[in-house]
């Protein structure tokens, strides 16, 4: 079974990168993409972790970028995780993620919840801080039922405690991936309402694929997503988005495969350097 979306504690996942590659095994996953927003620190782990059990790492990070107004997400696939380049642009990354965190638990505060940036750096350990990390402070604080309350109240988009974050442009983002021999897809384009027309902007600046199969998308959805992405000559690719039960509870190993004749042709489409 191949899964190209998978996080763990590096970023906003609930587990480490040699629980999370046990539980992909447990699950029958075969081979698995490790995506952990705006960073590739956990990736050597996940490789050892890897090799030791048998399985194919496909090595990646997923970069929020700002497009169409909103916040969209590029998947990067066997990446090359000691590229320069990526290693900066992850540690800057760490220092806004703090700063936008601290904004985020100051407005929270205001609106009379008393979470600290220390409580929810203590869940987040050394991953990068990201806000299904003060969701789940939120839960366990009992202030929300579920990190989506979190989200549908307070962190979301719009929502009293939301703060824009640092804007990545989809050129930055694609040269990025490209740039460390790998391939850029669009990460869950029906949860980011992502049209044809901008599909096409996608496909202009570089991108080599779409997530058509992804937990959050309905079939009805996936059909569409696929009629487009067959029309644009990209490549339909496959992911749980795997968090964890704490953080996203529907998103479970083994709901999403990727057929192993998607899998080379995404390869396939990977930069020469």
């Amino acid at each position: 079974m191949i899964d190209l979306h998978s996080h763990t504690t590096a970023s906003d996942g609930q587990h480490t990168p040699a629980e999370l590659l046990a539980i992909a095994q447990a699950a029958g996953v075969t081979v698995l993409g490790v995506t952990d927003h705006d960073t590739v620190s956990g990736l050597a782990d996940c490789q050892k972790e890897a090799d030791a059990r048998g399985l194919r790492l496909v090595p990646g990070i997923e970069i929020s970028i700002r497009f169409g107004g909103r916040e969209v997400h590029i998947l990067g696939h066997f990446i090359d995780p000691t590229e320069p380049a990526l290693a900066r642009f992850g540690e800057h990354l760490r220092t806004v993620r703090e700063e936008r965190m601290g904004q985020m638990v100051e407005k929270i505060r205001a609106l009379g919840f008393p979470v600290t940036l220390e409580q929810v750096k203590g869940l987040a350990g050394d991953g990068h801080l990201a806000r299904p990390h003060l969701a789940r402070v939120l839960v366990e604080l009992n202030y929300c039922s579920s990190t989506k309350e979190a989200f549908d109240r307070f962190l979301g988009d719009g929502k009293p405690a939301h703060v824009e974050r640092f804007d990545v442009t989809l050129e930055q983002a694609i040269a990025l991936i490209h740039g460390a021999g790998g391939t850029a897809t669009v990460a869950h384009p029906g949860a980011t309402r992502i049209e044809r027309h901008e599909l096409v902007q996608l496909a202009q600046a570089g991108l080599d694929g779409v997530e058509v199969d992804h937990t959050d998308h309905p079939p009805s959805k996936r059909e569409q997503l696929l009629k487009w992405t067959q029309e644009l000559k990209l490549v339909a690719t496959a992911g749980t988005d795997f968090h964890g039960e704490a953080v996203a509870p529907n998103r479970r190993f083994g709901k999403i495969a990727m057929p192993a004749e998607r899998l080379a042709a995404l390869e396939a489409r990977r930069p020469h350097r």
